[in-house]
């Protein structure tokens, strides 16, 4: 169909194609985040405050923090380098419930509680 010159056609079904899109996009958002229970969103505790440094007690699976600067307590460790927990329930605060040091620094299973 031609128009005269000077008129356009009615924009009204790109429109409507344009709003279909939209609302499909948004709904697969949607549904995406609910089947996947928002895991993006998850809240992760760290292990310790901040300005402060987890260390691990000697021959037991206790673990405390200690201030920045400051040097662990007797009876306490600084973690093996590169086997430090940060947050509370990753790979290595898992490990080190079932590991500590010994006096001598070596990992050891840790003693069974109870």
């Amino acid at each position: 169909m031609r128009t005269p010159s000077g008129t356009s056609r009615p924009t009204a079904p790109v429109r409507h194609r344009k709003r279909r899109i939209v609302a499909a996009t948004l709904t697969g958002i949607v549904a995406t985040a609910a089947l996947t229970g928002c895991a993006a969103l998850e809240y992760r505790e760290d292990v310790c405050n901040s300005g402060e440094y987890p260390v691990l007690a000697v021959g037991d699976s206790g673990s405390d923090c200690v201030r920045d600067g400051e040097e662990p307590s007797a009876g306490y460790a600084r973690y093996p380098e590169g086997k430090v927990p940060r947050e509370v329930d990753d790979t290595w605060d898992v490990y080190w419930r079932t590991h500590t040091l010994d006096k001598d620094g070596n990992i050891i299973d840790a003693p069974d509680e109870g």
